[in-house]
This record gives C-alpha cells, sequence and structure tokens, in this order.
C-alpha cells in the first residue's frame, strides 16, 4: 500500500509552524524527563510521607522499583510507540502522550493508602506515566525532522535534545525545593504543564509527516517487550543482596531472567526479518550514520546516567555532611550543587546542533564524547572533600562535552532516516538510550557497591569499636550488605542511629552525639566509597572513547531528504557529471508520477544504498551533496528508479 500523503499545510506558514512544533515537543520532553530524576532527590520526603523506611530489609525493592520502573517501561515501549505513530500519525500518539502523563501525574499525587501500600500504589502510577512519557520520547523528534528543513534541523532537534537531558538535572533542584514542602507537590507539578500541553497539542500541531498504514507486528511486540522487560528486571534484582552475597548476579533468579531475556530478544531479532510489517526496522541499521549514532549514544548512556547517581552519593552521603549540612537539607543543596553540568548542556547543545547543520555530526559528537572522558579523569584525580569550585569547573566541562556530542548526534540519527521511518527510527534511538541509563544504574551500582564491599566492613568495624560500640553490635553492623550503606548516602540518610538501635544509650554521651552526627558516618565511608568511585570513572572514560570512535566512524554530514531520494535537482546535478546521471534523469523526467508512488521498501533501499558511502558523503550547506562516485550513484539510483 502506497504511503498517505501528509496534510495540507494550513493558516500557520511554514516558518511559523515550525517553532509551534519545536516550542510543544520540548516542553514534552522536559516534562517527561524532569519526571525521571524528580524522585531521586525527594525520595526521602516520599518515604517519610508514606510511612516506609527504605533502608529495612524487604523495602529496598521498593526503594528500586520507585527508581527504575520509570524507566523501564519507557525504554521497552517506545519502539512500539514510535511503529504506531508511522502508522496512525505521529501528533495523534504524541498528544494521547500529554493526556496520558497528566492523568497519571495527578494519579500519583492523591493516594489515601499508607506504608508499603502506598509504595506500590506509588510504582504502579509512575509505570502508567511512563506509558505517556514513551509516547512522548518517541514521536517528538520525528515531528520535528518533519516540521524543520534539513538544513535547521540540528539546531531544533539539538534544543529539543538539550532540553529533555538538561530536564533529567532541573528534576533534582525541584525534587529538592518541592519535598520538604509536601511530598505530593512532586508528581502535582507536572499537572498544569501537562495540561497546556495536552491542550496546545491538539488545537496546533498537524501531521505533516508520512503516515503509511500497516499491520500491526504482534509477535515483534511482545517477544520484544518480554524479552526487554526481563533483562531490565533481571539487572534491577541484580543489584540487590542475594543469600550470603553482597550483590544477586548469581541468583538463579537473575541469570534466568538476563538469559532467558536475550534468548527472547534472539527469537525478535528472527521474526523481525520474516514479518512483512517489522516494529523494529532492522535494515535501518545499514544506514552507517543510523548504526553509529545509535551506537555512540547507548555507550555515551551509561556515562552520563552513571554518573548523576555517583555525584548524589558523593554530595548528599559524605561530602555536604562533612561540610556542615544536615541530612534533611543535603538533598536541596545536592541538586544546586550539580547546577553547572546543566549549565554546560545548555551552552553547548543549541550551538553544536546548529554547527552541526553546516558541518555535520561528526565533529562535535566525536569531540564532545572526548571531552566528556577528559572531564571524568579530572573527576577521578578529586579528593573526596575537594574544593568545590574546581569539582563545579569540572561539572560544567562535562555537561559542555555532553552537550557537544547528544545535539548533533540525534541530528545525525534523525537525518539519515527516510521520511516513513522517523516514527519508529525516533523510536530506536530512544530505546538504545533509554536503556543505557537502567544499565548504567546497575553498572555504576555494581562498581561502587564492589568497591565497597572490599574494604567497608573491616572500616566499619574498627570505627565503631574506637567509639566504644561492643564488638558483637560493631560486628553485625560490618556484616550488613554495602548496598544499605550505599541506598543510605543516596538518600541523605545518617543510618547509624537506626542500625545501632538501644546499643545507642549505652554509649558515653559524647561518643553517641558524635556517632549521630554529621561527619562519622561521611568520613566513615569516604575511603571505601573513593576506591569504588575509581573503579566507577575508570569505566565511564573506556566507554565515552568508544563513544567517540563509534561516532568518528559515522561518516560525513548524511541527510536522507538530499543524498536518499533522487529529486529532479539532485538528477540534473549529477546528470551534468555523469552520462550515466543524465540516463537518470531523462528516466525521472519520464516516470516522475511513477517515483512519487515508490513504496516506503524503495526509499530505504535508496537510504541504505547511498549511505553506506560514508566518508564519500560530503556535507555541503542545504545544497546537493557529492555521494562517493556521481556516476555509480547516479547509476544506482536510475536502477531503482
Amino acid at each position: 500500500m502506497p504511503p498517505a500523503s501528509p496534510q495540507p499545510r494550513h493558516a500557520e506558514t511554514a516558518l511559523g509552524y515550525k517553532w509551534i512544533a519545536l516550542s510543544n515537543t520540548t516542553l514534552g520532553m522536559l516534562m517527561a524527563t524532569v519526571n525521571a530524576s524528580i524522585m531521586l532527590i525527594a525520595l526521602p520526603d516520599i518515604f517519610r510521607g508514606i510511612g516506609v523506611n527504605p533502608l529495612q530489609p524487604g523495602n529496598t525493592t521498593l526503594l528500586l522499583w520507585l527508581i527504575m520502573g520509570y524507566l523501564v517501561v519507557t525504554a521497552v515501549l517506545v519502539v512500539s510507540f514510535g511503529r504506531l505513530g508511522d502508522m496512525f500519525g505521529r501528533v495523534r500518539m504524541f498528544n494521547l502522550g500529554f493526556a496520558l502523563f497528566a492523568f497519571f501525574s495527578i494519579m500519583l499525587s492523591v493516594t489515601w493508602l499508607h506504608g508499603t501500600s502506598a509504595a506500590w500504589w506509588l510504582i504502579g502510577m509512575r509505570i502508567l506515566q511512563g506509558v505517556g512519557g514513551a509516547m512522548l520520547m518517541a514521536n517528538s523528534s520525528a515531528i520535528l525532522t518533519d516540521a524543520f528543513p534539513s538544513n535547521e534541523r540540528g539546531m531544533a532537534l539539538g534544543l529539543n535534545q538539550v532540553a529533555g537531558i538538561a530536564g533529567s538535572f532541573i528534576g533534582l533542584v525541584l525534587g529538592g525545593l518541592l519535598g520538604p514542602i509536601n511530598w505530593r507537590f512532586v508528581f502535582l507539578v507536572s499537572v498544569p504543564f501537562g495540561v497546556i500541553g495536552t491542550v496546545w497539542s491538539y488545537l496546533k500541531l498537524q501531521e505533516r509527516g508520512i503516515r503509511r498504514p500497516a499491520k500491526l507486528d504482534w509477535w515483534g511486540n511482545v517477544t520484544f517487550g518480554a524479552g526487554l522487560i526481563a533483562v531490565l528486571v533481571g539487572i534491577t534484582y541484580g543489584i540487590q543482596p542475594y543469600g550470603g552475597h553482597t550483590m544477586g548476579w548469581t541468583s538463579p533468579l537473575v541469570m534466568s531472567l538476563i538469559g532467558g531475556g536475550l534468548a527472547v530478544l534472539a527469537i525478535f531479532c528472527v521474526i523481525e526479518t520474516r514479518v512483512a510489517e517489522p516494529m523494529f526496522r532492522l535494515a535501518l541499521f545499514k544506514i552507517r550514520p543510523f548504526t553509529a549514532g545509535n551506537l555512540a549514544s547507548l555507550l555515551a548512556g551509561p556515562g552520563r546516567g552513571g554518573m548523576m547517581f555517583i555525584l548524589i552519593i558523593w554530595l548528599q552521603g559524605i561530602y555536604l555532611p562533612i561540610h556542615g549540612y544536615s541530612f534533611e537539607r543535603t538533598p536541596l543543596w545536592a541538586g544546586i550543587a550539580m547546577l553547572p553540568l546543566t549549565v554546560g548542556f545548555l551552552i553547548a547543545g543549541p550551538v553544536s546542533g546548529y554547527l552541526s547543520d553546516r558541518f555535520g555530526a561528526r565533529p562535535f559528537a566525536t569531540g564532545g564524547m572526548v571531552v566528556a572522558a577528559a572531564s571524568f579523569g579530572l573527576l577521578e584525580m578529586l579528593p573526596v572533600n575537594f574544593v568545590y569550585w574546581e569539582f563545579a569547573g569540572i561539572l560544567l566541562l562535562n555537561g559542555i562535552g555532553m552537550g557537544l556530542f547528544a545535539s548533533p548526534n540525534r541530528a545525525g540519527i534523525m537525518n539519515s532516516l527516510p521520511p516513513e521511518r522517523r516514527g519508529v527510527g525516533a523510536g530506536m534511538s530512544a530505546t538504545f538510550q533509554n536503556s543505557a541509563m537502567v544499565l548504567s544504574i546497575g553498572i555504576f551500582f555494581t562498581l561502587i557497591i564492589l568497591g565497597l564491599a572490599s574494604s567497608l566492613p573491616a572500616t566499619l568495624s574498627h570505627g565503631l569499636a574506637a567509639q566504644g560500640v561492643p564488638s558483637a553490635d560493631a560486628a553485625k553492623l560490618a556484616a550488613l550488605p554495602p548496598v544499605s550503606i550505599m541506598f543510605a548516602a543516596l538518600l541523605g540518610y545518617n543510618p547509624i542511629k537506626m542500625l545501632l538501635g538501644s546499643a545507642i544509650s549505652k554509649l558515653p554521651a559524647s561518643h553517641a552525639a558524635y556517632l549521630t552526627g554529621h561527619t562519622f558516618f561521611p568520613s566513615l565511608i569516604s575511603a571505601p566509597f573513593h576506591h569504588g568511585l575509581d573503579i566507577a570513572f575508570d569505566f565511564a572514560i573506556i566507554a565515552c572513547l568508544i563513544a567517540a570512535l563509534a561516532s568518528l566512524l559515522r561518516g560525513r554530514r548524511y541527510v536522507h531528504d538530499e543524498h536518499g531520494q533522487a529529486t529532479d535537482e539532485e538528477t540534473r546535478a549529477v546528470a551534468a557529471d555523469s552520462p550515466v546521471g543524465a540516463s537518470m534523469a531523462e528516466n525521472s523526467t519520464a516516470h516522475d508520477s511513477t517515483a512519487h508512488d515508490s513504496t516506503a521498501e524503495n526509499s530505504m533501499a535508496r537510504a541504505v544504498a547511498l549511505a553506506s558511502a560514508g566518508d564519500d558523503l560530503e556535507g555541503g550547506q542545504g545544497g546537493v551533496g557529492r555521494v562517493g562516485d556521481p556516476a555509480s550513484a547516479g547509476g544506482d539510483l536510475a536502477q531503482r528508479r
């Protein structure tokens, strides 16, 4: 069936509509990503509000699922919603996502339950809120790509991408501000923006993309969802203790989930090569800029996502308490201390996106990953009790590096896609990015816990004994799973008073006050934490350098609209240089109507053939690019036309 034609342009001019699309989709991305991180800082207030102690045995699961549930569901569903957007309309899916997100934000704030029941209610509503978030993430990039000409997409996608990533850090500050006032405000803050965005998108956004009605790939959706959920859930439970082990990676449940999930994903890949209308277009990976961009994004994700958790633990659990901040105040000030990272994103993202429209994504995305790797090296050189201006300068550098990478990389991915595949392609890209976030939590938490486990028990036992704690009580605390200590630092808790219990009353008043004060617990865990920190930063450096290499291999600037389809202008340009191109021009003119009715498969085949030229693709500045040898390119296009 030929693709449906896009709707005609309405009263707004193309110039006016593109800014409407940018502002609306950016609001959606900002709201979705703010909510992905706003709970991290507000978790202590939320748990106090519902009457749950997250450090008690068994409650670690609640803590992890409140953090991970939203991330898991968005990672799983973005491809399906991107595919549905290609079939039924990207704006339609985006509008529904706004409405769902606003509704479940209300439901999160109105729970009447208490204790663990309230925690499971919040987890369930967060998962459903993630459904709306996945609809927003899956279609925003495709809507922008449809609205903007190719020579402005880098700037537009850059602003959208920077808003999305900056939202992750803005959420930290908002959570620290709103949580102490009332934990329900953490969720209610999204409601007015969700309502405004829903009404605005329904009234103003237009379906300008190419819709291609098709059958839904049920088997593909089921196997992809089941396989990815199993892997991500396995990672979630792998962080938790198992039996006498520090973590659960050797648990039969975890091994079965991850192994079984990977097997189901392998079956999914086989299915996608055999069904007529697959949800996951594996053929898109033959387009080198698309593959290289997504690989770079997958590798950059662990560095960006894991760093957020590491910095929160570092600031809330160690640095701020040592400098006199009460544990109740550390969440807010941790968010404020990380603002230079957001500033770096806001400076570099739009600028690099604008410049990538002229010079291509490769120099900026590759350079950004190198800068990010250098910043991780500088962070590793800092002492745990650092000088703040040095820390802030390195965070600014890291934000600039990530901003240099994110905007051009997203523009490079979206520019490489045929118009009728932009929804599913954007969904595939978002899947890699969101899965990388969950993966990064598993990797960085594991590395930090391994670092703590190597020296924390002995350090904790000797430190408590030196303050007069009976050896039996000190040994009991030293045997606690390191994950409990790490979560205490993540939440900004001082767990010593709770863990010692009645043993505190048997100590001299001065010793008891010191043990439960600002400095004992942070000073105790700083050395073991620094060991784990070094391992985690080493991993981040390696991941960023490999991402830089993947970005370098993407080739020069490639835009499907210019290179992947034989327009009349391209035909004449190639004909001027090649007899075969002249033949293509004659054929194109004679069969112009047939060319407009060509199927999406032929369009994508042309994209694959030309994008595989990689380094031979020249950027130009919105004009017709040169594709390797014009004669062979023109001949290939003529044959396909």
